[in-house]
């Protein structure tokens, strides 16, 4: 999910393709860390916040939560649409990271994986995932440090060159959540720049109470 029209432009090119292109990014663990790290249940509620083609979305139902994926993109929208349309539990709406069209209040859960370095104002998204919680509810957010690799702006459209961990726990905190805990996943994030210079980067987490 994207917050610049450069941004909105790869996503929509790239959406049929971006199972596979994800797989060289990320490993499949990142979902399932998340996903404790939340201790999700069965018959809860859940949104996935730029949902892409669904990479926490298929973990979700499949330990049998109800799912909102949310993106920006018609063409994720469209492959999300593809792999679970019709699917129990499963619905997925056109929307902005910063203005979610999610009620107030109904959600157990919100996952926001790699999200948070594609949107325009962190602050807003953070606030959203609150918003969109039951009192108690929780939230996990996933996302790459910070780095000095500029060809992850020029080639692959992120707006920020990843967060310092506390510096996004003090948002959570400021967005009026509690029991804000961050650390490192333990999984990194990489990608290659055209001209064959590789980057990694840790990937760290956020949870958090509303």
């Amino acid at each position: 999910m994207s917050g610049s029209r450069s941004s909105a432009r790869y996503f929509e090119e790239v959406a049929a393709e971006w199972d596979t292109l994800r797989k060289g990014y990320f490993r499949d663990e990142v979902r399932e860390k998340a996903l404790d790290l939340a201790a999700v249940r069965p018959g809860e509620r859940a949104a996935d916040i730029g949902a892409g083609t669904g990479f926490l979305t298929e973990a979700l139902l499949a330990r049998g939560l109800e799912v909102i994926a949310v993106d920006r993109s018609a063409a994720m929208l469209a492959q999300l649409e593809k792999k679970f349309g019709g699917r129990a539990g499963f619905r997925c709406l056109a929307g902005e990271t910063e203005a979610l069209p999610i009620e107030s209040g109904t959600l157990d859960c919100a996952f926001a994986n790699m999200v948070l370095h594609h949107v325009e104002s962190p602050e807003e998204m953070i606030r959203e995932l609150r918003r969109i919680l039951k009192p108690g509810g929780r939230a996990v957010l996933t996302d790459f440090e910070r780095h000095n690799f500029d060809f992850f702006l020029t080639e692959y459209y992120d707006r920020w060159p990843g967060f310092s961990p506390a510096e996004v726990a003090s948002l959570f905190r400021a967005a009026g959540f509690a029991e804000v805990e961050t650390g490192p996943l333990g999984e990194t994030c990489q990608a290659e720049s055209s001209a064959g210079v590789r980057g990694v980067v840790p990937i760290f987490f956020v949870r958090a109470r509303r």
